[in-house]
């Protein structure tokens, strides 16, 4: 599994920035048609961030999961509730609560270490946590389970169940219920040897606060992507 950051072309290239400073990763050379899409690509282990500039005006994060044969598994997905949007070499899905995800082939399981930073703090960008109304969030959390067939396992806080991620996989994915009734969302989570070193770096970098919580802050990125900042172990594997 990977993640796209998705960024209007307005704010993409101080998104690239931000985000490859954030990360500690280095932007790749340009590809697509038109130059859309790189990959920030870590200084050890396979990359799990790509961005891509998209001609709308909301910044967002997509998955792809990655597997040998992308035509079976969006047949597979299909049979579990979701939608085909495009087969453009890779499939283009959505879920049944409208989160967009695509199938791909190429391999990613070497996962990255945390990035290590002057002041002697580390931080990765390791969770994808998926925004999901309360109306929908069953269907939605069985859905992503039987998709992935990681074990479902409950949180200490009432709102918020996860997956167990296998060896080999660089990010993990966090059930959100929400209180709004619009499409299943996504974003980022960083875990943090001190958040609040981290907070002060984010700052720095041009990040707004937008709320802070016991165990999290929720952060915005330059071009208005909330993300979080959380107190997990950079180092925690499971």
């Amino acid at each position: 599994m990977s993640a796209f950051i998705d960024v209007p072309a307005p704010d993409f290239e101080s998104s690239v920035t931000f985000w490859s400073r954030v990360s500690g990763y280095s932007p790749s050379a340009r590809r697509g048609a038109d130059e859309e899409f790189l990959t920030l690509v870590p200084p050890a282990g396979d990359d799990h961030l790509r961005m891509q500039r998209v001609g709308d005006r909301s910044p967002r994060v997509h998955l792809d999961l990655h597997t040998p044969d992308p035509r079976s598994a969006a047949e597979r997905a299909d049979s579990l509730g979701a939608v085909e949007v495009a087969d453009l070499g890779h499939v283009v899905m959505r879920s049944p609560g409208g989160r967009t995800f695509c199938l791909v082939t190429h391999p990613a399981d070497r996962v990255a270490p945390p990035a290590r930073w002057p002041d002697g703090s580390r931080s990765i960008i390791d969770q994808v946590c998926l925004d999901i109304p309360g109306a929908a969030f069953d269907a939605e959390a069985a859905f992503w389970q039987s998709l992935l067939e990681w074990p479902h396992v409950e949180s200490s806080y009432a709102e918020f169940e996860r997956l167990v991620r296998p060896d080999g996989q660089a990010l993990r994915v966090l059930l959100q219920r929400v209180g709004d009734d619009g499409p299943v969302r996504s974003h980022l989570d960083l875990a943090c040897s001190s958040r609040e070193r981290e907070l002060v770096r984010h700052v720095g970098l041009g990040a707004g606060v937008v709320a802070d919580h016991d165990s999290w802050t929720v952060m915005s990125d330059p071009a208005g992507m909330a993300y979080c900042l959380t107190d997990r172990s950079p180092d925690q594997l499971a």
